[in-house]
């Protein structure tokens, strides 16, 4: 049986996840083991679709076709949401902008899988904030001047309040409430 040798691949993912990551960049092994899963399951992608075991895959092997393929499949067979394939996505550039690195050679194969794009996200709402995000964002307001205190009473009956019944409210509701403020930092 014909030895197989070591190919680019299997040496360039070792120094990357051996070394580069942990030593050289001090990525947190938490990233670590999200970029190890990415490429993981990209690995066992390619492997099925190239009809070669993992084991002889190799750098060129790769290829941007490859990896929409994959971005592809992670959408629509295994159900992943745009966020998890961005996540995906950044893995596989992050091991990619190594590879130029390391590897000139490769560098036109590097460019071309950098050049896919992530998608776009529908972004998150902020549903609530954290007792220590409120009290930051109030102490951080200067209520040494009127419009700091008018402003302070502003945001603090916004967080101290539902959105609709702050909504609701007018002026002639707030009016004895600002003005017992306004003449109590006016005595101080």
């Amino acid at each position: 049986m014909k030895k197989q040798s070591p190919n680019l691949l299997g040496a360039v993912v070792r120094d990357y996840f051996t070394d580069h990551l942990p030593r050289l960049r001090g990525t947190s092994p938490h990233t670590i083991h999200s970029y190890r899963d990415s490429i993981v399951l990209l690995l066992r992608f390619v492997s099925e679709q190239r009809k070669k075991p993992v084991a002889v895959l190799d750098l060129v092997d790769l290829d941007p076709s490859g990896i929409l393929a994959f971005l592809s499949y992670l959408e629509h067979d295994r159900k992943n949401g745009v966020s998890t394939r961005n996540v995906r996505l950044s893995a596989i550039h992050a091991f990619f902008h190594f590879v130029a690195s390391r590897n000139p050679e490769h560098l036109d194969l590097a460019q071309r899988v950098l050049g896919i794009p992530f998608k776009r996200a529908q972004q998150r709402t902020i549903d609530y904030l954290e007792y220590e995000e409120i009290d930051s964002i109030l102490k951080a307001i200067d209520r040494t001047t009127l419009m700091g205190y008018r402003d302070y009473a502003l945001v603090a009956t916004m967080f101290n309040t539902r959105c609709s019944s702050a909504r609701d409210r007018r002026c002639s509701c707030l009016r004895p409430a600002v003005d017992q403020t306004f003449s109590s930092a006016i005595v101080r």
